[in-house]
């Protein structure tokens, strides 16, 4: 005899006969139960995830680094769309439109500043008065000194910004690209990374450096008459416990490129990209430009040397705007976690 209530469910046999099972109401219940209970917890985890991510990029449409672990994270801005994509999906199955709304604008936010930053391509008052390639290349506490000058040999460079050349890569420097090749020089002999070079086969005159952790020499070159500020840019990583100081060095960077309107050639390793605020802000005093960025290779990663589909752009090649780019490219550098850059630019009349 059935109790009230009870559904059939066929299937079940007693002595071969057949024989009606139920499902209580309690067991009804339970099954909508579980389900709720799992919505609830998949639009918690997408609430989780969206805080974490909103606050990242928070900090971005504020334009501030704020404190770690903001700096690190921006650094790695685009790899932020695959947490904003999960948490759409986990407000999508806990049927959550709040979630859905927010994890749509987070995207729609992020989607906005994957855009290439700064001014696009524009072009020098006057003809072309000479043509000049630049190579910046990080060496990895000198690791990677002979990659450098296989580079060197293959690209020939006029000028060639040399950040973390340490004693032995200093050394190294008189034979593997002596001065019958390149002439002018100031090279900065310390340890590991903190050494620093620039490289030139224009006339150079001492210049004060930017102050640093990590040399950062300067000079003016004499490019076809003109004098050119030619700067060298190496501030301290955003480590942990050392985002305070980096941004002080990114701030003196700053300082350097506000200080005058010569034109400028400002290159090297800014541990810094275009989503993280203090270098956007040497950007939009105007005077800089991101060769990279007006060669279309705004996104190209150049740290770590694999990283793949998306790292930081953090080495450099700024210039004024009396010059154009002609080409940007990023290399592999043996030895180095760094992928080396080498820009050719065009230095037009009146710059």
């Amino acid at each position: 005899m059935e109790s009230p209530g009870a559904t059939s469910r066929p299937g079940a046999t007693v002595g071969g006969c057949p024989l009606n099972t139920v499902d209580s109401p309690a067991d009804r219940a339970g099954r909508p139960g579980r389900r709720s209970r799992l919505r609830q917890s998949g639009a918690w985890l997408a609430a989780l995830v969206l805080l974490a991510t909103s606050g990242v990029v928070g900090c971005r449409a504020a334009g501030v680094d704020a404190v770690t672990p903001v700096p690190q994270v921006l650094a790695f801005l685009p790899w932020l769309l695959v947490p904003a994509g999960v948490a759409l999906l986990l407000a999508g199955l806990a049927r959550w439109r709040t979630g859905l709304v927010w994890a749509l604008l987070l995207l729609g936010a992020l989607g906005w500043w994957l855009r290439p930053y700064g001014p696009g391509p524009g072009g020098g008052d006057g003809p072309v008065i000479a043509t000049v390639k630049v190579m910046t290349a990080n060496l990895q506490f000198g690791r990677a000194t002979p990659g450098l000058f296989a580079a060197v040999r293959r690209e020939k460079p006029d000028l060639v910004y040399v950040e973390e050349c340490s004693f032995v890569c200093a050394d190294a420097l008189r034979t593997g690209l002596p001065r019958s090749v390149y002439p002018y020089r100031v090279v900065v002999r310390k340890a590991g990374s903190k050494g620093s070079a620039i490289l030139s086969v224009f006339p150079l005159r001492s210049a004060p450096a930017v102050a640093g952790t990590m040399a950062m020499p300067g000079a003016t070159a004499r490019i076809h008459g003109v004098p050119v500020r030619v700067q060298l840019a190496h501030p301290m990583p955003p480590l942990p416990r050392q985002v305070g100081l980096w941004k002080r060095e990114l701030g003196r960077v700053r300082s350097f490129a506000a200080a005058g309107r010569a034109p400028t050639i400002l290159a090297g390793d800014f541990n810094a990209s275009q989503d993280h605020a203090a270098f956007r802000r040497i950007l939009e005093d105007g005077h800089l430009h991101d060769s990279a960025r007006l060669a279309g290779h705004y996104r190209t990663p150049s740290w770590p040397a694999g990283a793949w589909p998306a790292g930081p752009q953090i080495d450099h090649v700024l210039v004024s705007g009396g010059f154009t780019v002609a080409s940007a490219r990023f290399f592999p550098l043996r030895g180095s976690d760094h992928r080396g850059l080498v820009v050719r630019l065009g230095m037009h009349a009146g710059t």
